[in-house]
């Protein structure tokens, strides 16, 4: 199986009654920061979107810094923490690579809020918070370049194309994604899913040779 890199430590658990005002919040900070842009949103704007005063926002997130830095550590650690999963679970390689590349497309396509308002702030102090969730997608793609490899040595996969290419070229479809998905496609996430997936998976597989 991949080798997994030491993980973060978990992040100490919240009161379960403060997660749903906390969810309700970064669910309408992170749609504003996307729509309108990290330095054109207030406090008072996510405010009124999440239907909670100021004085609860700031209660949960002093400012807007807060809240930024929370939709960059959750996004991060989700999308990691979900492959982490996915790598370790004890099934064939393939089918490991398969479950991995549906689940980035499934998550492009049904939470693709936080990514745009991390890449639409241009603050000088986000530039900083933006090099750490730079450093944290390369974790994730340490992890998903381990699992090509794997597939490779164990003859699951053709060794022909180098896994950091494998990697950056399916992540770069999946980036894509936001292009062209509507849901008015009348495809749903997890049939896309299935399909980039598939691709990815039969584009590895080794070439039979010719008699």
């Amino acid at each position: 199986m991949a080798t997994l890199p030491a993980a973060d430590p978990p992040a100490p658990a919240r009161p379960e009654r403060d997660g749903p005002v906390r969810r309700r919040l970064l669910a309408a900070a992170s749609a504003l920061f996307a729509r309108r842009g990290f330095e054109r949103t207030s406090l008072r704007d996510v405010a009124e979107a999440a239907h909670v005063s100021e004085a609860v926002l700031r209660r949960h997130f002093g400012d807007t810094d807060a809240l930024l830095d929370a939709i960059c550590v959750r996004a991060a650690r989700a999308e990691a923490g979900r492959l982490e999963r996915i790598a370790a679970a004890p099934r064939p390689v393939a089918e490991r690579v398969r479950a991995a590349a549906a689940d980035a497309v499934v998550a492009a396509i049904c939470d693709p809020d936080d990514d745009a308002a991390v890449y639409r702030a241009h603050s000088p102090a986000v530039a900083d918070r933006r090099r750490e969730v730079r450093a944290a997608r390369h974790r994730y793609q340490v992890l998903f370049r381990a699992l090509i490899a794997e597939g490779q040595g164990s003859g699951a996969f053709s060794a022909q194309v180098p896994p950091d290419t494998v990697v950056d070229f399916f992540l770069g479809s999946v980036h894509h994604l936001s292009t062209w998905y509507r849901p008015a496609n009348r495809r749903s996430a997890a049939e896309v899913g299935d399909y980039y997936a598939g691709q990815l998976v039969d584009a590895l597989r080794p070439v039979p040779m010719s008699a």
